[in-house]
């Protein structure tokens, strides 16, 4: 039963949170109807097509729509906000002997949503967090993601101790001192689990040897890559078959 809340700036701790603009709304509506409080119009909103849409699939999911201008001004972290997705939050509990990602303590907004966007576009649906870790729901990884959060399963562990114990799927650990060079070793496995670490510090040390470490080689003029993009030509390499 969703219930009246008070809408407030975004905090962590509350229950729900919100997409901004019409895009990541629309993806809300569309893959987690059921989690959806109310959808919220600027009395200044042009009726396009994406507007349309949205108010058509909105219709047939029979989610509530109101017209406010005071509310979205007082929860938007941005101007021109013009539609604004109020949801409860929720967590997704999945099979995870599949193809899953994983972030070892991530710690930026931007780059998570990224991710989440770039793993979809390869068809990998699962995303393993460990914690400490940015708030996946904050509106600021969503509007990232593009929506793209809505169609992923997302599951979070308080250690890597705890996501190790549980998985039984082939583990790669990307690190800059990998065993394995990206590209020059055959994949073979249908299951497996693509461990990322933090954007400053990597993983720890001592999973260099756990199972398989992977290194993504490139030139010494750069220390590392990007997060986001390693996580790309990652994704590449093991979906392009």
């Amino acid at each position: 039963m969703k219930e009246e809340v008070k809408l407030t700036k975004y905090n962590k701790n509350n229950d729900y949170s919100y997409t901004f603009g019409i895009f990541p709304t629309f993806e809300l509506v569309k893959n987690r109807a059921e989690r959806v409080i109310k959808i919220i119009l600027s009395s200044k909103l042009k009726i396009s097509e994406d507007v349309k849409n949205l108010l058509g699939l909105c219709e047939r999911k029979n989610i509530k729509i109101e017209y406010d201008d005071r509310v979205i001004n007082r929860v938007a972290d941005k101007e021109n906000c013009f539609v604004v997705g109020v949801f409860e939050k929720y967590e997704t509990n999945f099979d995870i002997c599949e193809k899953n990602l994983v972030l070892y303590n991530p710690s930026d907004m931007g780059n998570m949503g990224t991710i989440m966007r770039t793993m979809l576009g390869f068809g990998i649906n699962n995303l393993i967090i460990i914690n400490p870790a940015v708030d996946h729901f904050n509106p600021k990884v969503i509007r990232a993601s593009m929506g793209a959060i809505f169609s992923l399963n997302i599951l979070e562990f308080d250690s890597i101790g705890s996501y190790l114990e549980r998985s039984k799927n082939k583990k790669y650990f990307f690190m800059l001192k990998g065993n394995n060079i990206l590209g020059k070793f055959e994949i073979k496995d249908k299951k497996y689990d693509l461990i990322f670490g933090n954007e400053a510090s990597g993983l720890p040390e001592n999973l260099l040897n756990y199972d398989e470490s992977v290194v993504i080689k490139h030139t010494n003029k750069i220390d590392s890559l990007n997060l986001p993009i390693s996580i790309g030509i990652a994704l590449y390499e093991f979906t392009k078959n």
